[in-house]
């Protein structure tokens, strides 16, 4: 396995150097702190995945203060008792985006969240019971509880959330497969599990967030976002 200081060095090189690898890593919050975010923050961050997907992010990132003002700041308690007529009524705003499948996911979801976080004493804490080791089975997790969350959505949710997570990007995998960890495009079990082993090796040895362990990686052989 090529060792973590090699792979770093060729980001590096691709980006101009340390200083300039350091200006594409993204912000990772506190896991303690995250843990005691309110639900509303995690139900926002979802939802706004929902709508991201297919969609330009730019768009719905401008609008989505709007979504946070009409939905009551994304109070799970409250959303969950969305009736089908407000559901309705908000198809008929114009600030909003007026997506009928990916509106019903909102009181779907909700109801969702509130089951698990009412189980854990929050929904940051539910999420804080899976370990690092245990990311990928926590996607999977997620897709099978909640509406629309299958894919890479997902990750890209808790990505959104400030959560610590990889992205399987197409210059993530790139990386995976020129640096000998899968052969390739995973998709079965078993390789994402191996992915997730790998990861969690590269951050001991790095003394990186998983994050950046995925920036670096798509650097070190692309410039896609991840």
């Amino acid at each position: 396995m090529t060792p973590w200081l090699e792979i770093e060095q060729n980001a590096q090189q691709k980006l101009g150097g340390a200083e300039a690898l350091a200006l594409v890593l993204p912000p990772v919050l506190d896991r303690k702190q995250l843990e005691a975010k309110p639900d509303r923050w995690f139900l926002s961050a979802m939802t706004r995945r929902v709508f991201q997907a297919g969609m330009q992010h730019r768009v719905i990132n401008e609008r989505w203060p709007a979504f946070e003002r009409y939905f009551w700041d994304f109070e799970p308690e409250k959303l969950m008792l969305l009736s089908e007529e407000q559901l309705e009524r908000a198809m008929l705003e114009p600030e909003l985006i007026r997506h009928w499948g990916k509106l019903k996911t909102i009181p779907a979801n909700a109801a969702v969240m509130v089951d698990l976080g009412r189980q854990a004493g929050g929904f940051g804490r539910w999420l804080g019971a899976w370990s690092d080791e245990q990311l990928v089975l926590l996607w999977r997790d997620l897709a099978r509880q909640f509406v629309r969350l299958g894919g890479m959505s997902a990750p890209r949710f808790l990505r959104l959330a400030g959560w610590d997570t990889f992205l399987l990007t197409d210059d993530v995998i790139q990386a995976l497969m020129l640096y000998g960890v899968v052969d390739d495009k995973p998709t079965r079990k078993a390789d994402l599990e191996r992915i997730n082993r790998q990861f969690v090796a590269w951050c001991r040895e790095s003394g990186r967030p998983m994050a950046h362990v995925s920036r670096i990686l798509s650097h070190a052989v692309g410039h896609a976002r991840t």
